[in-house]
């Protein structure tokens, strides 16, 4: 039976994914096996040393203490894509949003006051201030090209807009998704320069914090309009404060209220909404699910932000070793001389290493004895080992 700790309103058609003769979901366990949460910040609360893995309802991780799982030798696991849809019709939402002044005509509207004959006269003199501009032509400038990415590059496409898109670290995956009349820019700079309007899918870490900033705003068309639906502290918000001030920014559409943005009328800031739907809460929590199953029963890892993809079919009728450890050498020799050393013969072997960690999992002929786990836990370098029967 495995335990999984819960934090947040997780989607019940993920918890269906659980077998309930094998699986126990709960708010409130002591020993959990494995943890699935969205939004709760892990690093506010202890995590037993039980834990086998955490599993994100959610792309960002930003929430979960990755740095010391990883030490632990425990899997972080996340739902890249699972809700992209959702973004991605944000995005597009906040794009007409911006173009058309909708939010602030709406404000103008709602405040006027009088007989219709006097609203009719107000409306036909105050709608010039609302002036807008319509997409075909126009440059959308994509930064990140995963799975949002490149939804949104080919929304506006469809839209009629050109799309000029930077990601250095596009996979080949996405590349072969993204429409083929997209543009490549080869630097931010570059992108910035030729925009009418920017729109940034980056996850949050220390090359993507404040990516755009004073500098870059200064560098790019007057009249820009900015969209961030990734994170907040990828934009340096003061700089976009004073490019507005200054009118050389039309408008800052965002889903990061702050107390800066409120009362701004070139400022859009919605409450997160970006994966606020009824379909991204359940895409993601199935997803993360299914990872985290697999992953207890199997040992098999889709979907890690720290550890390799590493999926190997069960072979044979034995046991299947699973080691975590630091990515050093001759880690796999000393695994298969204690394996060979107990006379337990090699049925499959699949190793694969990410930055500073590597995993191994080895099905073998029979069972593999208390004795072989302790001798190559103490290996030096070695985070965790795990037996599947």
């Amino acid at each position: 039976m495995f335990r999984i700790l819960t934090f947040n309103n997780i989607s019940v058609k993920g918890l269906e994914r659980f077998p309930r003769d094998h699986f126990e979901t709960s708010s409130d366990i002591a020993h959990p096996d494995a943890i699935m949460l969205r939004s709760h910040k892990l690093q506010e609360s202890e995590v037993a040393d039980t834990v086998l893995a955490v599993g994100r309802a959610g792309a960002g991780v930003n929430n979960i203490p990755v740095e010391a799982m990883s030490r632990r030798g425990v899997p972080v696991f996340n739902a890249p894509g699972a809700n992209a849809n959702a973004v991605k019709e944000l995005t597009i939402a906040g794009l007409f949003l911006a173009a058309r002044n909708i939010c602030q005509a709406w404000d103008f509207a709602r405040a006027l006051e009088g007989s219709d004959q006097q609203i009719n006269a107000e409306v036909e003199a105050g709608k010039k201030r609302f002036t807008g501009f319509e997409l075909p032509g126009r440059t959308l400038g994509v930064i990140g090209l995963g799975a949002i990415g490149v939804e949104v590059a080919n929304a506006a496409m469809a839209l009629g807009m050109k799309v000029v898109g930077y990601d250095p670290q596009i996979t080949v995956h996405r590349a072969w998704q993204l429409s083929s009349q997209v543009e490549q820019a080869h630097s931010v700079d570059e992108l910035m320069s030729r925009a009418d309007v920017v729109t940034i899918h980056a996850p949050l870490n220390e090359a993507t914090r404040g990516l755009i900033n004073g500098s870059r705003l200064a560098a790019a068309h007057p009249g820009l309009t900015v969209l961030n639906f990734a994170r907040s502290e990828v934009v340096d918000e003061q700089a976009i404060l004073e490019a507005l001030d200054r009118d050389h920014l039309r408008a800052y559409i965002c889903d990061f209220p702050s107390n800066a943005l409120k009362g701004r009328g070139n400022v859009i800031a919605l409450p997160h909404l970006g994966a606020s739907t009824v379909e991204s809460q359940e895409n993601c929590a199935v997803m993360v699910a299914d990872q985290l199953r697999e992953y207890l029963e199997t040992g098999n890892i889709r979907n890690a932000v720290n550890f390799p993809e590493v999926v190997m079919p069960r072979g044979g009728k034995g046991n299947r070793l699973c080691v975590v450890n630091a990515n050093v050498p001759n880690m796999l020799g000393r695994i298969s001389t204690a394996l060979a050393e107990a006379g337990l013969n090699i049925d499959d072997m699949y190793n694969k290493s990410h930055e500073e960690l590597a995993y191994t999992v080895v099905d073998v002929e029979g069972a593999i004895p208390e004795s072989v786990v302790q001798a190559i836990a103490e290996v030096e370098g070695v985070l965790r080992v795990r037996v599947i029967e």
